[in-house]
């Protein structure tokens, strides 16, 4: 017999970027599970009917009990019968116990379908929608938070879906089948005993796990509170060994998995006063049922088979009523899990396609700002009325010092954020009025940091064009000078990058980045520090490359180092969000201001000291 135990996929995990709301009741998270399942629902139904005939079979079983002990009970002139009607009973008790089997392994085997779907489709819709918020969520988000949160509602899927129509529906069949016998067949104390004892249980078992949801709750924020400590450690390795932190990083985590130890010890606590009570319960109510019936075949009214029906019925309740509390425990953690993955699945999206929006249209990419104004926040605004043309073609470059606003223009470009005034057009269309999609598939980006997918140096590169051929993929390589790079490592373009890249070097790992925007060869192009991690022999070779990539495409270089935007068509000084010169390098030059000020303190800097 299973014991009131319970698992860790339960309330309310923490903090994962999406805050928790505590207004959606349990029948709303049930009703925004029910689409999911409803596709199957031919499946649900036969599932049913199977479920239905377990459990009339398994009722049947202390009755056929009751009339092989009725039998066996010694008669005279029946010794022929007591060969023969014993068999068949055996034999009936056999089928009905293998019956109770079939069914429900036929109930699973038609039903795994509609569970596995409504988990896969409901974790894809979460996925797909996670890509589809916002950068600023993802720049806020915790990831170790939000991965148990979707762990736990993918789990709760499971859970939720095979504890009620698994347990409760099955559960109540067989106490309404178990109540009608004992009603019909002897008298309403029976009945009274059994339906007061079961009322009891379910006011107890309510009453006291809503009790302990706070201790569950607070068990499993320290639980996320841990793994997104844990997460976050692993994820800055090297920076733990640059401080020599991994004693730090280690108390802190034990810290955390300390206040996790003593909130489930309280748990346990709590769940250990549950068991007992429910156990308590039970054995009253079995007592006072057997008493009844022992009194009853001592008084000539039962019969010894009578005994043995009432006593195995009892024994088959006592399994479900047991069980009635792990149903409610799981079922309510499992509803609260999946409620908070569907928390994030009804994130708001920050930016959003506007209605009826068509993809970019015609094939002119000059990309003009338009007076624009933008803010991360309010009270710190990063560009203010930035006005400037890349005409179809042309190279404009962008500079500054550090925190001016440069590598906002490319997120804008992108329309990971919205203007606060202005517009952004490519080609005279404000790309707030067309589709995301078809703005992204037409701009490539080297960016300043380039993170690479735990795979091979083939995929990383091939990642800017999925679907591209070895050929094409080595062809970007070799524009981007890291071919022989690659050729050099035992493995070549199967050689693995790790974690973020972190195999490569900063310079190696900017080199993938720029195969991989030049395999995607769209009409746009932004270098965003794009030769930053290069020394200075590999960014004049690299540099060479890019001015022959951006041939005839419309590009947005970002630079800190002039050297490598002398030749642009125009150059943007920008400092505090407003550009404050412009011109070509020679122009800009010749007015002696920011620009030269840069320039020359670039030059003094670039000058080899002798010691």
């Amino acid at each position: 017999m299973r014991r009131s135990g319970e698992t860790l996929s339960s309330p309310h995990a923490a903090s994962s970027g999406a805050p928790a709301r505590a207004d959606r009741s349990d029948w709303a998270t049930l009703r925004r599970l029910f689409p999911y399942l409803w596709q199957y629902k031919w499946r649900v139904l036969a599932a049913l009917a199977f479920m239905v005939g377990a459990k009339v079979a398994n009722v049947g079983v202390p009755v056929l009990l009751k009339n092989l002990v009725d039998t066996m009970t010694p008669k005279p002139d029946l010794a022929q019968a007591l060969l023969v009607v014993p068999i068949a009973l055996l034999v009936a008790y056999g089928l009905l116990r293998f019956s109770t089997s079939l069914f429900g392994e036929l109930r699973e085997l038609v039903f795994a379908k509609a569970t596995e779907g409504a988990a896969r489709s409901i974790s894809l819709e979460v996925f797909r929608h996670l890509h589809a918020l916002s950068l600023r969520f993802h720049l806020e988000r915790q990831t170790g938070g939000m991965t148990r949160d979707i762990e736990r509602g993918t789990r709760g899927v499971h859970s939720l879906i095979s504890m009620s129509l698994y347990s409760i529906v099955p559960t109540i069949i067989e106490l309404t089948l178990v109540l009608t016998i004992l009603g019909v067949k002897f008298d309403a104390l029976f009945v009274w005993i059994t339906g007061v004892a079961l009322i009891l249980y379910i006011g107890f078992t309510v009453t006291v796990t809503e009790w302990r949801t706070q201790f569950r709750k607070t068990m499993n924020e320290l639980d996320s509170v841990a793994q997104s400590r844990a997460v976050d450690s692993l994820l800055n390795y090297e920076t733990v060994k640059y401080f020599n932190n991994e004693e730090f990083e280690a108390q802190r985590y034990d810290a955390s998995l300390d206040r996790y130890r003593k909130a489930a010890i309280k748990s346990q606590r709590t769940l250990s006063m549950l068991n007992t009570g429910q156990q308590l319960l039970i054995a009253v109510s079995l007592v006072l049922m057997l008493w009844r019936a022992t009194a009853g075949v001592v008084e000539g009214r039962m019969t010894l088979g009578d005994l043995v029906m009432v006593n195995a019925f009892m024994i088959q309740l006592y399994i479900p009523l047991n069980f009635l509390g792990v149903i409610y425990r799981e079922i309510k953690q499992s509803l609260t899990d999946l409620d908070k993955m569907f928390v994030l699945m009804e994130k708001e999206r920050e930016v959003r396609d506007a209605p009826q929006a068509q993809p970019l249209a015609g094939v002119d990419s000059t990309v003009r700002f338009e007076d624009v104004s933008f803010a991360y926040e309010a009270a710190r605004p990063i560009l203010k009325h930035v006005s400037f043309e890349i005409p179809a073609g042309k190279t404009v470059a962008v500079v500054g010092p550090s925190g001016s606003g440069k590598s906002t223009l490319a997120r804008l470009m992108y329309r990971f954020y919205d203007v606060q005034q202005g517009r952004i057009t490519i080609g005279g269309q404000d790309i707030r009025e067309v589709t995301q999609a078809s703005v992204r598939r037409s701009i490539g980006i080297v960016p300043q940091d380039t993170v690479l997918f735990n795979d091979s140096v083939e995929y990383n590169i091939a990642y800017g064009r999925p679907g591209s051929t070895r050929d094409e993929v080595e062809a970007a390589a070799k524009a981007a000078r890291i071919h022989d790079f690659i050729m050099a490592t035992p493995k070549g373009y199967d050689t693995p990058v790790g974690e973020r890249g972190l195999k490569l070097s900063g310079g190696e790992k900017q080199r993938v980045a720029i195969a991989r925007t030049l395999l995607k060869d769209p009409p746009i192009l932004i270098f965003d520090e794009a030769t930053s991690a290069l020394d200075s022999a590999n960014e004049r070779a690299i540099q060479a490359e890019l001015q022959s990539a951006a041939q005839n495409k419309t590009t947005l270089v970002i630079a800190h180092r002039l050297s490598t935007v002398v030749d642009a068509h125009e150059i943007l000084v920008l400092e505090s969000g407003v550009i404050v010169e412009r011109g070509t390098h020679a122009g800009l030059l010749a007015q002696n201001g920011r620009y030269a000020q840069m320039w020359a303190m670039q030059q003094v800097e670039a000058t080899p000291v002798v010691l």
